[in-house]
Parts: C-alpha cells; structure tokens; sequence
C-alpha cells in the first residue's frame, strides 16, 4: 500500500515535469534543478521523503533540510519529538511539520548578511507560501498543482510574519491587499519579488542616510536613525509656518523627533527640533495653510507641544491631492505612537530596542510599497501597525497584548522557544541584527536562543493573533456602519434640514400632544391626564413608569425584528426642498448667521443680567430674587422630593386650565415686566495687542 503511494506521487511527479507544468518553477528557480532529479530516487528508495506531504511541500522541507544541515527523516523525528498531540494530529500534521520546517529555516537564513537580497532566499519563502496552500499528500491536490502560480492571503499572513521586515501580524492582511490590488486577490511572484527588492533599496537607503553627516550633532546622543528627509527637491519643496512667518527648508524625521532645517542662501539653518520620545503631550494632526495666515490649503501637519508656545506647522505642497502630507503626517505618527506606547507601558532595555524596529519596520514596508505602487495612493495608516491599532476598535488590547508579550519575554525563553526547538518564528530584533550597523541598538543583544521568539507559532493561534482577528472582526463591521453613513449623507443644508425635520417627527408631534394637554384644548383629556400622573407620583410610581416605558421600547424592537425577517428595510421619505441658485443660497447662509448672532447677543444679554442681579447692581431686583431663592432652598430642605415633583408638575400642567389661566397670564406679565426692569451689568470692550512674529 505504502510502495503504491510512492508510485503514485513519483508518476504525477515525472508527468508534471514531462508536460512542462512545473517549467515555470525550473526557468525561474535553478537552484532547484537538483531537487527535481533527485525526487525519483528519493521516492523510490524511501529516503528522505514524507508520504504525508504533497510534491512542492516535500520540495521545501528537502530545501529547508539542507539550510539546517539535517536530513529530513531527523526533522521529522525532531517535530515528532517536540510537538504536542494536538499539533500532530493527522488533518494537521503536513501543514503544521511544514511550518515548523519553514520557521528552523527562516531563523537560520536570517542570520546571513545581506539576506534580503538574495534572490534564492526570496523564491525560497513564496514557494513556502505555495505549498502551505497545498502541504498535504492528497491525489487531487496533486493533480491540480500545476494551477497554483499565486499565493493567497491565508498563506502569505502565515509565512510573511515568519521574517519580521516582509510582514506582521497587525498589518499583513492590509499589506496582502495592496500587493494584490491588481492581481484579482493572488500574490504573483513578480509583485512579490519586486516588494522585496523595494524592501532592499529602503533599507540600504535607511543606511546611507543613518551613516551620513547629516544632523550628526544632534543624534549622536541618542542614536537616532534618520528614517525620511524631504525638501531637498526643488519641485518639492517643504515650507514652515510659525505664526504669520513662512519659510522654505528641509524636513528629516528620525526614530525620535522631527527636525527642520530653514534654507538659506547656499546652506541650512540651524535645525529646529520637534521631540517625539518624550511625554509632551503632543498633537499631530492635519492643518490648512495659505497666505498671510489664511486657511486655504489642505496640504500641512501640524506639531503641537507644551514645549512650544504656538504650533509648527509643515506644509508638502503639491498641484493635485494630498499624498505627500498624508505619508508624513502616517510615519510622523507612527513614531510618536510607539514612543507614546513605550512609555505607557514601561517598556525597557532589549524590549524598547525591539517595538522601536517595529516601527521602523513598519515605515520602511510603506517606503518599499511606495515605489512599487507609485501611482496608487497608500492608505499609510492600514500599513503601520501603531497608526492601525490607534484606528481599529480594540486596538488597545492589541497594544496590551504586544506589551504583555514583550514584559513576559523571559517566560518565553524558558518555556517554550528552548523547550520547542523551532515552534516559535524569529524576532524583529533576531532579524534585524544581520541586516547591517544600521539596525544596532542602544542595548546589547543578547546570543540567547530564546530571544528569537516571534508573534507567531506552529499550529497554534498565538494570543496576539487572536486579538488581531477579533479588532478585524469588530472593524469590518464598523466598516458596513459607516458605509451606510456614507450613503445618506448629503451637502445641502437645507436638504440636512428636511432629513432631520423627518426624523424627529416622532419627538414633534409627542411634544405637540403634550404642549395640547398643557394648554387644556380638550379639558377631558387634560384632566385625565393630570388625574393620572398625579396618581403616579402620589404612590412613588414615577420609576416604574420610565421602566416601562423602557420595556415597551426593548419589546417593540424585539418585535419588529421578528416580523420583519426576509422583508426589506422601511426607507425614510423625505421630501427635498427645491434647489437654490447660488445668490439663494448666499442669502440664506447670511440669514442663518443674522440668526446665530441674535441668539448669541440675547444669551450674553441673559448672563449679563444674572451677574448684575448677583453683584445687586440693581438692589430691589436682587432682594427679590435672594428672597425667592430663600424659599425655594427651605422647601427643597423640608419638603420630600416626591411632593416636589408634584407641585412642580401640577403647576405646569394647570397654567393654563379655565381656573388658572387668568392669573397665570398676569403673573407673567408681571414676571416679564419684572425682568425687563433689571438692568445688564457693565461691559468694556479692550483690544488686545497684535503680536505675531514676522520676518
């Protein structure tokens, strides 16, 4: 039985390769020449090949064997050795012993200088992706091979995190997505292939920058890496705005602060310095700009600190959009989040070193994609993993879970790295320590095994795995609520109007009904209802009437949505009012503001009579007013609250009853007159002193 599977697997081998299927893996990966040859007499001797694993998985496991210096039969006993049942389990076991395969791997390629850039190293890790999709020995798997050209996102957000400055956890759906936005949802090689080598240039352009004199003497104390500079082009310049003063210059940001140089003749001004490490409460936000201190241009960020006395504004001029100050305004972010998220929780030493490279990572991803995808505008947030956590609901356990990971590093390494061989991907700081000086940290890093330890595990979801799918769950359906907000939103006022007029006719016409009880319209009804209420308040009932009411709400909603199951959503008709010409609109603009003011002036009006009757400007108006307070404190002192709410209410509900309404419109008369007589306190205008910087 076993002999016929061999025969079987090494047939549908030799016919791929007779018929060319597997010609596009040969033209491209010479390196695996050898393997195919050697595939036959493998099967047929029964060394070094896995009946449970598929042709491409036995292909990457023999690769993976060779890297590790150990036969495949020893990493097979090695991952029988050192995985738990539940890993072993057989509708698990090929996809689970390839992972495990791929992550000794990848850990070890890691470790050889310059490895992004080997093109053996970069086919290595997508035909892992390939025959992730596809790890088990099963006949129709076999027979369709020769389609899967294309990876999917399962298998690149499982890989891709296995080499911390491909991908992560957070952000790999996210980058999956831009990789395949014209590739139907599969990830070719081509696109793969040209992600990493932009992955390369950023990160020798990380180098060439770090290592040059620029700003020397101001990060030499902290070591800081210089991640981006703008201004340097004439076509594109960057401009700073303080106060009403303009000036053109060069923008740098570092892992720790921001720096602008002013341009001046033939050089550079002294930089200013914007930190990002420390705590100063500081805001990043976009900003509008424009000559003289208008507010025109939606081109800016602004920099808002308690170290500063008015903001610093950076303005990324361009003709159409705003892409550039929408990727500065992301990275700039990103490295305040991280700073932010560090100091929250008081993360130090090797710990601080690596979720500062995270983020360092994370914008040289957004660098390499940048290049690749120079005429689609990046969403720069959904690739940076802080400026992500800070927009998806439930980012913060996301931040909780990375900082409980990273506090509990020493557990790790005890327990389950050295303890389960290679059942942990590497770390963004294990990674990094090969790719150049660039990338050396402040603390020193210690040749411990268990310092390797990633974000993600074999067969397993690892906790902050599963809190990434849980905030991308909520957050897809906060995606489907703001499409529908989308939807409705219109730009005419007086459409805005209409819509809401609608909506509230509920409330209306519920207050047009109360407002008739009050004014005893139909007096049977009115007595009914005051009978009735006062009965309510007499016993104490008053509670239970909001909680019924209540009730009657969850019952009617629980309702509705039982009937209404299979049927289409009731849509709200509004009638739209008939459209404005400009100069209507102008004038209806200038009536709503005419209105605003009145109302501003007459609620100044109002204050400035309470303080004249506080401060008894007007004597005999406040005796009146303190006695009438006087009264009130005693009865709100000695009388229960149940009796208060019934006077209260019996007066309201019987002003205007056939008994009442005559005095009660003398006494508001009187009260009127009353309030008109007390006069407004003093006002005096002063004009405060302009003093703006110029130059």
């Amino acid at each position: 039985m076993e002999m016929s599977m061999v025969d079987k697997t090494r047939s549908v081998i030799e016919n791929l390769v007779r018929e060319g299927s597997f010609k596009w893996l040969i033209k491209t990966r010479t390196f695996f020449g050898e393997e195919f040859e050697e595939m036959g007499k493998s099967q047929s001797s029964g060394n070094n090949w896995i009946t449970e694993l598929a042709p491409m998985a036995n292909l990457v496991v023999r690769r993976c064997s060779k890297i590790l210096g150990i036969s495949t039969s020893e990493l097979q006993e090695n991952f029988n050795a050192e995985a738990s049942d539940s890993i072993k389990h057989p509708s698990l076991y090929a996809r689970n012993f390839l992972e495990y395969c791929c992550f000794r791997a990848l850990a070890l390629s890691t470790q050889i200088k310059g490895y992004p850039n080997d093109k053996k190293f970069r086919q290595l890790i997508f035909d892992m992706m390939l025959a992730w999709e596809f790890p088990a020995a099963s006949g129709q798997l076999l027979d369709n091979i020769h389609d899967v050209v294309t990876v999917g996102v399962e298998a690149f957000s499982r890989i891709g995190p296995a080499v911390p400055i491909i991908a992560n956890v957070i952000i790999s759906d996210n980058l999956f997505e831009v990789l395949t936005e014209s590739t139907a949802g599969r990830l070719q090689f081509s696109v793969y292939e040209k992600y990493l080598s932009g992955l390369e240039r950023a990160i020798r352009k990380l180098k060439t920058q770090s290592e040059s004199s620029l700003l020397s003497a101001f990060r030499s104390a902290k070591g800081e890496k210089v991640l981006e500079v703008e201004g340097t082009i004439t076509s594109q310049p960057v401009l700073q705005h303080v106060g009403i003063s303009t000036w053109p210059g060069r923008l740098v940001l570092t892992d720790h602060a921001i720096y602008f140089e002013a341009l001046r003749l033939l050089s550079y001004d002294t930089a200013k310095r914007y930190d990002l490490s420390d705590d100063l409460k500081q805001v990043i936000k976009p900003e509008l700009t424009g000559p003289l201190g208008t507010r025109l241009f939606d081109k800016a960020v602004s920099y808002k600190s308690i170290s500063l006395s008015e903001p610093a504004v950076m303005e990324f001029p361009e003709l159409k959009g705003h892409t550039r100050r929408d990727y500065w305004l992301a990275i700039i972010r990103e490295i305040l989040y991280v700073h932010r998220f560090i100091h929250k929780f008081q993360i130090t030493g090797v710990e601080r070193d690596e979720t500062l490279l995270k983020a360092i990572l994370g914008i040289l991803r957004v660098q390499a994609l940048k290049e690749i995808s120079s005429s689609i505008p990046l969403c720069c947030e959904s690739l940076l993993m802080f400026n992500l956590c800070d927009k998806l609901p439930g980012g913060d356990l996301i931040l909780e879970t990375l900082a409980n990971m990273s506090t509990s590093r020493e557990s790790y390494r005890t327990n389950n790295f050295i303890a389960k061989g290679g059942m942990y991907s590497i770390s963004s700081l294990a990674m990094a320590s090969n790719l150049g000086s660039v990338f050396g940290m402040s603390s020193s890093v210690p040749n411990e095994a268990g310092l390797v330890v990633g974000e993600i595990a074999v067969g397993e979801m690892t906790s902050l795995e599963r809190s990434v799918k849980e905030s991308k769950s909520s957050y897809k359906e906060v995606v489907i609520a703001q499409e529908t907000v989308d939807g409705v939103k219109v730009n005419d006022i007086e459409t805005n109007l209409a819509v809401m007029k609608e909506l509230l006719s509920p409330v209306t016409e519920l207050g047009k009904w109360l407002l008739s009880l009050a004014y005893w319209e139909d007096p049977l009804k009115s007595m009914i209802f005051c009978s009735v209420f006062t009965y309510v308040i007499c016993w104490g009932w008053l509670s239970y009437a909001f909680a019924l009411t209540f009730i009657f709400m969850a019952v009617f909603m629980v309702l509705t949505r039982c009937f209404s199951q299979g049927r289409s959503v009731n849509e709200l008709k509004v009638v739209v009012p008939p459209a404005m010409n400009t100069m209507e609109q102008l004038l209806a603009v200038q009536n709503a503001i005419s209105q605003a003011e009145e109302l501003i002036r007459d609620g100044n009006i109002v204050l400035l009579k309470l303080r004249a009757l506080q401060l008894s400007i007007f004597p005999q108006a406040s005796q009146k007013c303190a006695v009438l307070l006087l009264i009130t404190a005693l009865i709100m002192a000695f009388v229960p609250v149940k009796y208060i709410i019934l006077l209260v209410f019996l007066d309201a509900f019987t002003m205007y009853s056939p008994l009442r309404k005559a005095s009660t419109e003398r006494w508001t008369r009187r009260l009127r007159e009353w309030w008109f007589s007390v006069p407004a306190a003093l006002v005096v205008l002063e004009r405060a002193k302009e003093n703006k910087k110029k130059r």
